[in-house]
């Protein structure tokens, strides 16, 4: 499961069909709905907001939004209760590891989206997150390596 504090502009086609795909177990995961990914660190942002499904529906929100706008059609049905909350802080360490890591994804299957995003290093964050000072967020998996590594 990976949902990206990147904004989803970012996102190929394929990443952003997964990524909405993912935002939704995320909410069926906080909601109690299903056993699984109960445990995944990346939940724990999510888990440290004052209402976890409000702030997952808001993520969902901003996803099915770059969708619209790519001509996508997703089920907007999908999208149920209250969503949003404060901004969640996202460490800047953390913005710089996911850039890279989506650079090598779009390298390997899409070359178009590469060279849309090849030359970016400050890129903008999903509009319910706000950059912060700081490495490598702990709950990333491998995090305890070194930056950029």
């Amino acid at each position: 499961m990976r949902l990206w504090s990147l904004h989803p502009c970012y996102l190929d086609a394929k990443g952003l069909i997964a990524l909405w795909r993912e935002a939704l177990l995320a909410r069926a995961v906080l909601m109690d709905r299903t056993r699984g990914y109960r445990h995944h660190r990346q939940m724990e942002r999510f888990r440290l907001c004052p209402d976890p499904v409000a702030a997952i529906n808001g993520y969902l929100r901003a996803v099915y939004e770059e969708s619209r706008r790519r001509g996508f059609r997703f089920d907007g049905g999908k999208l149920e209760g209250r969503a949003g909350c404060a901004p969640i802080p996202v460490t800047a360490g953390q913005m710089g590891f996911e850039l890279d890591h989506l650079k090598r994804k779009l390298k390997a299957r899409d070359r178009e989206g590469y060279g849309r995003i090849s030359t970016l290093s400050a890129p903008k964050p999903h509009p319910l997150f706000e950059v912060v000072e700081g490495g490598i967020e702990a709950w990333e998996k491998g995090a305890g390596r070194p930056e950029g590594k």
